[in-house]
């Protein structure tokens, strides 16, 4: 079992949006922030090695290739980032806030989410950025892609799954198992479904196969909750990533502690020490060696919160067999 940790330094000045390692490094690691930032990191050196200023708080950032990043944020503008030479490049326009940035690789494009109720479809190299945009019944507050399949997690609890060939009309619409605002999504490494996680501290874990008997599988459960002088305290759930190889995964909640669970068998594998601030979002490295976890104020408490919360903090852990399922054999 492994328990190193190395805290990056020269980490966001304001709270952490979004982690992303890089696709072909597990020493490469992508933050955005809501201090107008996406920060490259050099996880063994422990050093920053490129800072691409924005406009405004950056809401989501990705790679889709070792070279190139986009993001996307507070400033409705797609933007993006070239690795090697620091250069940012304007993509185009949303008409209100970009919440979500994602790559699919099936179809070689950027997907945007947006509070202006699209999901736009985007191609840097091509004359007309811009390939398609879809019009959605509410804003979109997350997304994630597997494989063909586009799960968007929309205000209201409304999830819309499209298979992005297909763009036309959703697949499958669904509301939200649970009660409360949804707060993180995640899809399975496996591509057989998705994890979110709301507000008040719960998960749900859902399946794409419309058949009833493997609906029957889905299901929700409480986690970070704590009893204290027998008092019940709830946190929100901000954060949820499944690892590659073992389709385990991690929750980061406003407690600030990270928790890795086994859903085939509904158990909790590991829960790591606390953190000393919310858990703003996790990321695991392609290679599944390395756990990234952004430690920074998520609004919980409003400005008061605000005034006495720990500044930023970047954790990267390094992954033994806590993460691995009982009884995995490659």
């Amino acid at each position: 079992m492994s328990d190193t940790q190395t805290e990056l330094k020269g980490a966001p000045f304001d709270s952490i949006s979004s982690l992303q390692f890089s696709p072909t490094s597990s020493n490469l690691l992508l933050a955005s922030a809501w201090d107008s930032t996406v920060r490259l990191y050099d996880v063994t050196a422990n050093e920053e090695k490129t800072k691409f200023d924005h406009r405004a708080a950056v809401l989501s950032a990705i790679f889709s290739d070792a070279s190139h990043a986009f993001s996307g944020g507070l400033d409705a503008s797609l933007r993006e980032l070239e690795i090697e030479t620091e250069k940012i490049h304007a993509l185009g326009q949303h008409d209100d806030a970009i919440s979500s940035v994602r790559f699919s690789s099936q179809a070689n494009a950027i997907i945007t989410g947006s509070w202006d109720r699209t999901v736009r479809f985007w191609d840097p190299r091509a004359s007309t950025t811009q390939q398609s945009s879809h019009q959605l019944p509410e804003r979109v507050y997350f997304m994630d892609v597997t494989g063909n399949r586009l799960v968007i997690a929309l205000a209201s609890r409304l999830f819309h799954i499209f298979d992005i060939r297909k763009m036309d009309a959703p697949e499958q619409t669904r509301e939200s198992s649970l009660k409360f605002l949804t707060r993180a999504l995640a899809c399975m490494s496996d591509g057989e479904g998705y994890a979110t996680a709301s507000v008040e501290g719960r998960i749900a874990v859902e399946y794409f196969d419309p058949a009833p008997s493997v609906q029957e599988k889905k299901y929700a459960f409480k986690c970070h909750r704590q009893t204290i002088d027998d008092v019940d305290h709830v946190w929100p759930v901000n954060a949820l990533a499944f690892h590659p190889t073992y389709n385990t995964f991690a929750s980061g909640g406003s407690d600030g502690t990270v928790s890795v669970w086994d859903h085939k068998v509904k158990k909790r594998l590991r829960q790591y020490p606390r953190y000393p601030s919310p858990i703003a979002a996790l990321a695991f490295s392609t290679d599944g060696s390395r756990l990234a976890v952004g430690s920074s104020y998520t609004w919980d408490a409003g400005e008061e919160g605000a005034r006495t919360t720990e500044r930023p903090q970047l954790f990267v852990r390094d992954l033994g067999d806590e993460i691995k399922p009982k009884g995995w054999e490659k």
